[in-house]
């Protein structure tokens, strides 16, 4: 089953209060928000996907990792996609909360698994390698480079080397990543209007 994604706000019947909320334009700190929630959903599907399609995850903290791996994939997938499109500014603070968010997801699904521990500055420290790597790979109008797409594919087999390496580097290239990038881009458009803002807002 497709996954369905939350890309539009709407206006709810229950008060006048929900009703004068929903008019209200959002902050770029709620579309973040938003845009975060949907790409965890996303990172679940495709565990979910893998999963039914006969991969093998072993202990809790290669699940963990390859949600790290994901996440730090569509990340700097989000952040190049807006990139011109949002003032500097406003492209700064997106991706600020939404690497935040989903930060804030992974230490707690961590500790969740694993136990109270102070998990944060590992993830942090991660995301931050991987956000490195992926700034040397190039990102064109047609998305994400072949050496792009094939960084999360050989960070995910590295991950899941100890229990099940064979396919997966196909299978994230030619099954479950066009499928998340295509939902994660139209995501992007339709939350952030990307369609309707001026090109080159950022110079």
């Amino acid at each position: 089953m497709a996954i369905r994604m939350k890309t539009k706000w709407h206006r709810s019947k229950r008060s006048q209060r929900n009703i004068e909320g929903s008019r209200k334009e959002k902050t770029m700190k709620e579309l973040a928000g938003i845009i975060a929630f949907n790409v965890w959903k996303l990172t679940r599907e495709i565990y979910n996907n893998m999963e039914k399609d006969g991969f093998h995850f072993g202990e809790d903290e290669q699940v963990v990792n390859f949600f790290i791996e994901l996440i730090a994939f569509m990340v700097q997938v989000s952040d190049r996609t807006v990139y011109g499109k949002l003032t500097e500014e406003e492209r700064a603070e997106f991706v600020s909360v939404m690497a935040l968010d989903l930060t804030d997801m992974l230490e707690t699904n961590k500790r969740e698994l694993l136990g109270e521990a102070d998990y944060r500055a590992g993830i942090v420290e991660k995301l931050n390698s991987r956000f490195a790597d992926y700034s040397e790979c190039p990102y064109d109008d047609d998305g994400p480079s072949y050496e792009f797409r094939r960084l999360l594919a050989h960070s995910v087999s590295q991950v899941m080397a100890e229990t099940d390496n064979k396919w997966v580097l196909e299978q994230i290239m030619d099954i479950e990543m066009p499928k998340a990038l295509k939902n994660l881009q139209r995501m992007l458009k339709d939350v952030l209007g990307l369609n309707k803002r001026k090109p080159n807002a950022a110079s």
